[in-house]
């Protein structure tokens, strides 16, 4: 039994290191879709339908329990898998399976409150307190579920999206520090223009901005806050997997990358983040 993790391309390795470190003896499978990478700009239904293929995928390698280490994935198609695909899936099986998303828990850490949490609404006119700042790809601001999914929770949080349509591919293209230095503050800057100020607090609502987080922290104030997916995700995880034990993590410290793309060796701003040379198998 082992745990699957998927991203598009590489961001969901931000997630996946963290697992790791948190979780050293656990069994880890990773599928990039670097075949179809980026999602950020891809119409919905075609999101799902990468997604479910990947889903199946590993489970086909005998994974359990999926973790979609991708805010475009879980936005668009993480409960269209759960609601539709998944209990189906489950019978065709014979087995217990699950896929989760990491935008749950990164709303959590937002709020400080549980994502069951249903606050009593009063009908008054509350006035934000505090500005959230959250930086995604084009779907994933489309699809509006920061800002949702925090009012649903916490009406004094204003928040505030900015697609970065140029950033995954930069990334997944191992673009210059300084070309990346400057889109990043580019991004910074227009959304500090949009909001009137810049935010209190920051969502890197994208796995591949973990890459860069240094290039966003050089952009922003010094010492604003931001809320980091992956420590969210591995509290989450981890809180999971104490409630479900039809769920294991495995034993063996085994790691597995697989990728839909062309096997190689990954780029140099990848290998500087992961920490080791990295190589993908072919899924």
């Amino acid at each position: 039994m082992s745990i699957g993790v998927f991203d598009s391309g590489v961001g969901g390795l931000s997630v996946h290191r963290a697992l790791v470190e948190a979780m050293p003896a656990a069994d880890f499978i990773y599928l990039g879709d670097h075949a179809h990478s980026p999602y950020g700009g891809r119409p919905g239904e075609e999101i799902v339908d990468l997604t479910r293929a990947a889903c199946e995928r590993l489970f086909a390698e005998g994974v359990d329990l999926v973790l979609l280490a991708c805010n475009t994935a879980s936005a668009i198609a993480l409960r269209r898998l759960q609601q539709t695909w998944l209990p189906a899936y489950r019978q065709t099986l014979g087995r217990p399976v699950n896929v989760l998303g990491i935008i749950v828990p990164t709303i959590e850490a937002a709020t400080g409150q549980a994502w069951t949490y249903e606050p009593e609404r009063r009908g008054e006119k509350v006035e934000a307190v505090e500005v959230i700042g959250v930086f995604s790809t084009p779907a994933t601001t489309r699809s509006r579920v920061y800002e949702i999914e925090i009012d649903k929770r916490r009406e004094d949080i204003a928040v505030f999206s900015q697609p970065c349509p140029d950033l995954v591919p930069m990334i997944e293209g191992d673009a210059s520090g300084d070309a990346l230095a400057a889109v990043v503050d580019g991004y910074v800057k227009a959304l500090a223009t949009r909001i009137g100020r810049t935010p209190d607090r920051v969502i890197l609502g994208c796995t591949h901005y973990e890459i860069v987080a240094d290039l966003f922290r050089a952009a922003l104030p010094e010492g604003l806050p931001l809320i980091h997916q992956p420590k969210a995700t591995v509290d989450a995880l981890t809180r999971y997997l104490a409630s479900h034990p039809e769920y294991s993590a495995g034993t063996g410290g085994v790691r597995r990358f697989l990728t839909t793309g062309h096997p190689a060796e990954e780029n140099g701003l990848v290998e500087t983040f992961w920490g080791a040379p990295l190589k993908f198998q072919p899924a």
